[in-house]
């Protein structure tokens, strides 16, 4: 058994790793480089391996940065299986396809007003457009739950355990039977914290000969959850007592629904003003809660419970869900009141662009940033404390408070990355989805002389 590394390696973006095993090639997860333009040239560049050559897709979660360039690996030449969990393949389709449209859209905008960073040029082809993403989705065939074991190739197997990440996330055991002996590497996808309102608990299996585990946040722990939560009120209180709008920058998988949970129980509990008006202004967002609403059995069982009821957790009161622009376009006129979930989480594209735009410059607005945030990307730079920034065509001061609650993370903290890691009896450790510093920090606390591959890396296993 052979794994080679070509994206997500001293990275957090762009996951993409090949096995190579009983004579077929399995890829698990094929994502998308997110940040600047070297990441956006990342993209464009070559696999490492020839598309067509792969057997299998083993996609272990929805995330862009997972599933993002299956349509560019299938324009390519793929023509296998993906393999994935019934939620996993309904959240891949709202991910890849709004990757598409809004490439499209950028692609096919003639000149963007005031093209200053490209003054000369037309705007970028897409990396690929909305048919390619059909035929992406064309590719996706057998469905897993959580515990069960498929052939992959013959002599190969994979065994799918719970990763408590997002909805249907995923690490997966493969297991190759090769001349008398047998294999087993676990890849650990994304890796959630345990003890969250939403989601069932991380839990690999106990045994393998190596592991390829993420470590977006090996160098630190997350603040208490509770105490984030509590945090997330206070912050929304504070916004609102100043009469501003909350912006509030979401991922659309599994963090937009959180949040809509702990807003509903906010109200309940009388932490949040009841009056407060509540947009989801994304439609992947409210696609994706609607596919949580139809997938009752991968969440903790009280919360199936709830949703087998008719109780929908994911409905505070004031709740409206924006779907076409002009509804969206019609939050604008707001000028305080207002908490806006809307998307990308990292800011690097989609409607909430237009309500940065619109509140980042008034000092009585806010904004709660509650999920990590790649270097170069919009919302790191306004984490980190940028002045000014620019957003879509123009420059914008930052006058309105900022907020980072990392305690909603949907990443693993140290702790619990060192917890998970040490429930598996591995001799090798691949130290993967990480900026080298967070490798760094958590390598000595690993089992398995951890080692950090590079892009085009490969070991036998």
């Amino acid at each position: 058994m052979k794994i080679s590394f070509h994206g997500a390696d001293r990275d957090v973006t762009g996951s993409c790793h090949l096995i190579e095993a009983a004579g077929k090639k399995i890829l698990v997860d094929c994502g998308m480089f997110q940040g600047g333009a070297t990441e956006r040239a990342e993209n464009k560049m070559d696999f490492g391996f020839d598309p067509d050559s792969i057997d299998v897709l083993v996609l272990t979660h929805a995330h862009l940065d997972h599933c993002g360039r299956i349509p560019l690996l299938v324009k390519r030449g793929f023509r296998g299986e993906i393999v994935c969990t019934g939620p996993t393949r309904e959240l891949s389709r709202l991910v890849m396809l709004d990757s598409a449209r809004l490439q499209e859209e950028d692609t096919h905008r003639p000149m963007r007003k005031a093209r200053r960073w490209e003054p000369h040029g037309p705007a970028e082809q897409p990396l690929y457009d909305v048919q390619d993403a059909m035929k992406a989705l064309d590719r996706f065939g057998r469905l897993v739950t959580v515990g069960s074991t498929i052939e992959l190739v013959p002599n190969v197997t994979a065994t799918f355990y719970e990763a408590g990440h997002i909805l249907g996330s995923t690490s997966v055991l493969i297991e190759s039977k090769e001349n008398g002996s047998t294999k087993r590497i676990l890849m650990s996808g994304d890796l959630g914290d345990p003890g969250r309102s939403l989601l069932n608990d991380y839990a690999p299996p106990a045994a393998a000969d190596a592991v390829v585990m993420e470590t977006t946040y090996g160098d630190r722990d997350h603040k208490d959850f509770n105490e984030s939560v509590e945090e997330f009120y206070e912050a929304i209180a504070q916004i609102r007592a100043r009469g501003g709008n909350i912006v509030v920058p979401t991922f659309a998988l599994e963090r937009a629904q959180e949040l809509l949970f702990y807003l509903k129980t906010g109200i309940a509990q009388n932490k949040i003003p009841p009056d407060l008006q509540i947009f989801v202004d994304s439609p992947m967002a409210i696609s994706a809660t609607d596919i949580a609403r139809n997938s009752p059995d991968f969440f903790r069982p009280n919360i199936a419970e709830l949703l087998k009821s008719g109780d929908d957790p994911f409905a505070p009161p004031h709740l409206r869900f924006t779907k076409l622009s002009r509804d969206s376009m019609e939050i604008n006129n707001i000028k305080g009141g207002a908490l806006i979930l809307a998307g990308s989480g990292m800011a690097t594209g989609g409607r909430v662009l237009h309500h940065l735009r619109h509140n980042l410059a008034r000092p009585e607005c806010g904004v709660i940033f509650v999920g990590f945030a790649s270097v170069g990307t919009l919302a790191r730079k306004i984490i980190d404390g940028a002045k000014v920034v620019q957003v879509l065509e123009d420059e914008v001061p930052v006058r309105a408070s900022v907020h980072t609650i990392n305690g909603f993370s949907g990443h693993a903290g140290r702790k619990s990355l060192i917890a998970w890691r040490a429930k598996v009896n591995a001799p090798k450790t691949f130290l993967v989805h990480g900026e080298v510093a967070a490798m760094q920090a958590i390598a000595p606390a690993l089992p398995g002389q951890p080692t950090m591959p590079a892009i085009g890396d490969a070991a036998e296993i």
